[in-house]
């Protein structure tokens, strides 16, 4: 029994012996390590009274990776711009771009709390994709013709040119300077006498894309343009999200959002408040969608104008829903030009609310900026036409329905739903107007548009040979 009791005691005690041996051997290593890392050699003399922390992990674990996004970002003052709103910073907006177009994923940022003017420029590719041009600043051209370089194009200033998965983006503005260019008569004007002055003259688009794919447009205020404000030309994949731009309700060709032979394009929750049309849809556009936009005043969401000069124009698949058009001229319409081609079909217009709106819901197709247009044979064939939901108030100056097509080419399949139209001021006009119009009325429309014609017209081989 004496035997078996010291054998279990030094069991015991050997493994007791064992475990603080371990702990403490754990112990003075961990702390040694942690001590060396601060700079000591040496070793404690007596094991910690406490646990140690684990170290804390610093805010960038690998500040020296090449890989970090930080090196991804081309500031253009480390280019030598300046920002004070005077000094020329064209060459190191240049010389950012031509950095930042050589990484993937990279951002060109022009900061805030700074104003960089450049002259006219054109950000060509192709580039490494990913490319975000961020704007938290102002960006803006010189001030007026006067200022504009001589050897400049003054059709165009900011040009993005041959670029695949782009976003142009910040919390900035880009100002356009344009009062100086509203000016100049860049439409046929009203001369003495009642004559009519010549025009255009040239004025430049303040930004265009141009033969590029897969672009994102957010997030910024863009102001003041001395013509169109954004034009997109020869793109496919557009997203134009969250923009703000405007400029004064008389300057003239100031269209907010342009878009002509462009393909699947997104235009949302934007408001735009413009001289001329708040979006138009120029030829050789499908696949258009436009949801959530505040327009006004302006001259309302355009398809065309379309068929100039004889052309050819096919625009097919536009949607326009859950907008709001305001004190505008016009609201949705759609403008052709006499002796043009081609066809405009896959047209919807829904849930549109109108406030006090000149000729709210219009189809043009003798569109002239002269008295001097004359009538011809051709037109563009409109076709496939849908206004749902379409309700609000008219400017009692105009009907608020008018559709005159062409003598020879019928607007065919009108769709009329839900359509209710009230005057802002003064008493109901119940007069809308048609012009070899077909269509149907799904449900009763105020005001009554009794001149809609029933079924198809009779030369229907001829019309459908007009499309594209």
């Amino acid at each position: 029994m004496d035997v078996a009791r010291r054998i279990l005691f030094v069991f015991i005690l050997a493994t007791i012996l064992l475990h603080y041996y371990s702990s403490n051997v754990d112990g003075r290593s961990h702390y040694h390590k942690k001590k060396k890392n601060k700079g000591s050699s040496g070793s404690p003399s007596t094991p910690p009274s406490s646990p140690v922390s684990p170290p804390s992990i610093p805010s960038d674990p690998y500040p020296n990776d090449p890989g970090n996004s930080s090196d991804c970002i081309f500031n253009v003052m480390d280019f030598g711009a300046i920002g004070d709103g005077d000094t020329d910073d064209t060459a190191a907006f240049r010389d950012a771009w031509k950095a930042a177009c050589a990484v993937e994923s990279a951002v060109l940022q022009a900061p805030a709390d700074k104003a960089f003017v450049i002259t006219s420029t054109i950000f060509s590719g192709p580039c490494k994709p990913g490319l975000v041009f961020q704007v938290d600043g102002v960006l803006m051209p010189p001030d007026g013709p006067d200022s504009w370089p001589e050897a400049d194009s003054r059709k165009q200033w900011l040009v993005f040119y041959r670029l695949n998965n782009m976003t142009f983006t910040g919390t900035g503005t880009i100002e356009g300077n344009g009062q100086k260019w509203w000016e100049l008569p860049c439409k046929p004007h009203r001369g003495p006498n009642g004559s009519t002055l010549p025009g255009p003259c040239d004025s430049p688009t303040m930004i265009r894309f141009f033969m590029s794919t897969n672009l994102v447009v957010s997030g910024l205020r863009i102001q003041n343009s001395p013509q169109f404000h954004m034009k997109f030309d020869g793109c496919e994949g557009v997203l134009i999200d969250k923009l703000l731009i405007s400029s004064a309700k008389l300057s003239p060709n100031t269209d907010g959002i342009h878009v002509e032979n462009t393909k699947s394009v997104g235009i949302y929750n934007s408001m735009i408040s413009n001289g001329d049309d708040c979006i138009s849809i120029g030829p050789g556009c499908v696949d258009v969608d436009i949801e959530g936009v505040t327009c006004g005043p302006s001259h309302g969401i355009s398809i065309g104008s379309l068929g100039v000069h004889n052309s050819q124009a096919c625009v097919s698949n536009i949607s326009v829903r859950n907008a709001v058009i305001r004190e505008s001229d016009n609201g949705v319409r759609i403008k052709t030009w006499q002796g043009g081609s081609g066809s405009v079909s896959g047209i919807s217009f829904e849930n549109i609310q109108m406030e006090n709106v000149r000729n709210c819901i219009i189809i043009d197709q003798y569109y002239c900026l002269s008295k001097a247009c004359r009538n011809e044979t051709s037109a563009v064939y409109v076709t496939d036409v849908q206004y749902r939901n379409i309700k609000g108030t008219y400017d009692v100056r105009t009907p608020p329905i008018h559709f005159a097509c062409s003598d020879t080419v019928a607007c065919t399949n009108i769709t009329m739903s839900e359509v209710e139209l009230l005057p802002e001021e003064g008493e109901l006009l119940d007069d809308p107007f048609c012009w070899n119009a077909y269509g149907i009325q799904e449900t009763p429309t105020i005001p009554p548009i009794d001149c809609l014609q029933d079924g198809m017209p009779e030369r229907i081989a001829e019309v459908e040979s007009y499309g594209c």
